[in-house]
């Protein structure tokens, strides 16, 4: 409007200094790092409330399979298949939660002091690395043999379960 008339623009500005802008900024973004860290790091129950101990592990993968062998109508052979590839995810899971110490205590930790811990921050990130590396070919070559032993029209199915209704929270 002031431009209009060409009138003084007599609107108060309120400038914060550069610096303290890129503290904010920094802050917003360190708070947004660690609550997804914490987030991921989380509780460790599912379903029902509860850790997931071995008892429950084993009744959950004896579901999962029964209801994946309903849906794709999975032969024995293709069944054992999906068993060893649930039984070398949950390895590489074992793996990846080495050391006992609780994920959420972990991450707590690099914080705990006046500054962020960054040696001990890369150390769990390359101890988590090694894990998954270790791990992964097992899984792979078992998430292989499961599916190239799935009959065409079963391999159609997987691929439109993860196109249309596998991705977590999507919509659509």
């Amino acid at each position: 409007m002031a431009i209009l008339f060409n009138l003084p623009d007599t609107t108060m500005r309120f400038r914060l200094p550069r610096t303290l802008k890129r503290g904010l900024i920094g802050l917003l973004g360190t708070t947004v790092l660690l609550g997804g860290l914490s987030a991921c790091a989380g509780r460790q129950e599912h379903g029902w409330g509860g850790p997931m101990n071995e008892q429950r592990s084993a009744e959950f993968r004896g579901k999962m399979i029964e209801k994946v062998g309903k849906k794709l109508e999975l032969n024995d052979q293709q069944k054992q298949l999906l068993g060893v590839l649930s039984d070398k995810l949950q390895e590489q899971r074992k793996a990846l939660l080495a050391g006992g110490a609780d994920p959420r205590a972990e991450i707590q930790a690099l914080v705990a002091g006046p500054q962020f811990d960054r040696a001990k921050a890369q150390a769990l990130v390359t101890e988590k690395t090694e894990a998954l590396r270790s791990k992964s070919p097992e899984v792979v070559a078992a998430a292989a043999d499961f599916f190239d032993a799935l009959n065409p029209a079963q391999q159609q199915q997987v691929r439109d379960f993860m196109q249309h209704r596998g991705g977590r929270f999507r919509h659509g």
